[in-house]
């Protein structure tokens, strides 16, 4: 098991990739219009890392169940894909649904986080879903508090994401981060209140809402993506949160 309690020298560098990382991705959704290609955004994701001194923690990681090391920076999903899509050629037209996927190492310190971004004018199916995962996002982050537990964070997803009368995807979880790309614990976007494990001051979490308008199934396809089973549209946030006795520090906005 990974060492969940961080010291307060690693969370200074945690919290410092979390800076670099929510200002690139600010940078991004200001760039993500009609008319931009996906690996213009993953160039610029390199440009800005270098820029600050972070390390693009995706690039050469290989995920669980994937058949080979990812090999960019950045993850761009676009529509019925959820998670780790690759920038490509693709042009985004209006209508389409972005998600943009970062993790950063700086100095040791790792964070990610994720947002969904709509492309010019979309549905109001897409939109509903777009706020429904954010607000899941919202709601999840209150639960994190010392005390409280990982299926605390999950009902909190759950509740919400349910409630709109969307699906919370099978099988795409968030996970701990800090000190590595993926650590425990696991957290699910649901759950049980007050089961689990116990969230103490100094672990860090990343918590990842991600959701689909009409299915709860996703396929792993040829280049490692996930798509929905049903091509449905998706969207995914993402936040790196610090437990500290007042609750959460959100590292990542």
């Amino acid at each position: 098991m990974s060492k969940l309690i961080k010291t307060p020298e690693e969370i200074v560098r945690i919290r410092q990739s979390g800076k670099i990382l929510a200002g690139i991705l600010r940078r991004l959704k200001a760039e993500a219009k009609p008319g931009i290609r996906l690996i213009e955004l993953e160039q610029l994701t390199k440009t800005l890392l270098d820029l600050a001194g972070g390390t693009p923690t995706f690039l050469g990681y290989r995920s669980e169940g994937a058949r080979e090391p990812y090999p960019f920076a950045l993850c761009t999903s676009v529509n019925e894909a959820v998670v780790h899509g690759r920038p490509s050629s693709y042009t985004l037209r209006p209508g389409d649904i972005l998600k943009l996927d970062l993790g950063v190492s700086w100095q040791g310190g790792f964070t990610d986080a994720a947002v969904t971004i709509p492309i010019g004018k979309v549905s109001g199916e897409a939109n509903r879903l777009i706020q429904t995962t954010k607000n899941a996002l919202v709601e999840a982050i209150r639960a994190v508090r010392p005390g409280n537990t990982v299926g605390d964070i999950g009902f909190a997803v759950h509740h919400v994401v349910q409630a709109s009368g969307v699906k919370v995807l099978d099988g795409l979880t968030g996970h701990g981060v800090g000190l590595e790309v993926h650590e425990d614990p696991i957290i699910y976007n649901f759950g049980e209140r007050g089961k689990g494990v116990h969230l103490e001051e100094g672990m860090v979490l990343a918590i990842e809402p991600m959701t689909a308008l009409t299915t709860s199934k996703v396929v792993q396809v040829a280049d490692d993506s996930f798509v929905t089973a049903d091509g449905s549209i998706s969207a995914h946030f993402e936040h790196t949160v610090l437990v500290t006795k007042k609750g959460a520090e959100i590292l990542t906005s």
